[in-house]
């Protein structure tokens, strides 16, 4: 088994880091996003708070490798149109965009529940400080507001992990698609398949107990 698997090691350890590149972009994107457009959800009056809510609704129901399509073919399309020459979006561009802009979708309804769980005298007593409301959701809502959904966070970053295998579908040779070619030129599927998942399981372990140690520490502070 190691005997098949070693003349293609580097070319997997390759295609784990470019899996890695996906997948930190996309939810570092959508994560971003989610906490600059998480206030906006609370405001009844605000026009943006129902685009926002459609959005959500879209993204939620259309599947990921569809988002995928439409970035990468359809980008292509609107780009070439405006700039008037032909302009092609690359795998890698369109697979972090499509990714991040489902992540956001999801990573927004996390921050909105445990934004709504923050008790409203959290805001009023900033105000009576003295604070600007920027300053107020600087330095009191976010840091409370990061540390109740840090759970819902750390499951969304597992399933964007697992999500970037989708991008291999637009022909950026990730983890899987890796572990593919390898199958096919060894006809050893198993046992690229098999490696794999160990790869993936070895880093959401990795990134279960990260996230396990930042919710521990972030636990004390709010009590």
């Amino acid at each position: 088994m190691f005997d098949v698997i070693a003349p293609y090691a580097t070319q997997l350890l390759l295609g784990l880091l470019l899996t890695l590149k996906v997948a930190l972009g996309s939810f570092v994107l959508g994560l971003v996003l989610a906490v600059l457009c998480a206030p906006l959800t609370q405001s009844r009056r605000n026009p943006l708070r129902k685009v926002l809510d459609l959005y959500v609704t879209v993204i939620r129901g259309v599947p990921e490798l569809l988002v995928i399509f439409l970035i990468f073919y359809g980008g292509t399309i609107v780009l070439t149109k405006l700039s008037g020459s032909y302009f092609e979006v690359d795998a890698l561009t369109a697979g972090i965009v499509a990714l991040g802009a489902v992540a956001f979708a999801y990573l927004l309804e996390i921050l909105r529940a445990a934004l709504q769980s923050i008790p409203v005298g959290q805001r009023e007593a900033a105000l009576v400080l003295g604070l600007s409301r920027r300053q107020m959701f600087v330095h009191v809502i976010l840091p409370q507001m990061l540390q109740r959904a840090l759970p819902g966070i750390g499951n969304q970053w597992l399933i964007v992990l697992k999500e970037s295998a989708l991008v291999s579908i637009v022909g950026l040779e990730e983890l899987m698609r890796k572990s593919v070619i390898a199958a096919g030129a060894t006809h050893h599927p198993l046992t690229f398949y098999l490696s794999a998942a160990c790869l993936y399981v070895a880093v959401s372990a990795l990134s279960s107990a990260i996230f396990a140690q930042a919710e521990q520490r972030l636990t004390p502070v709010q009590r």
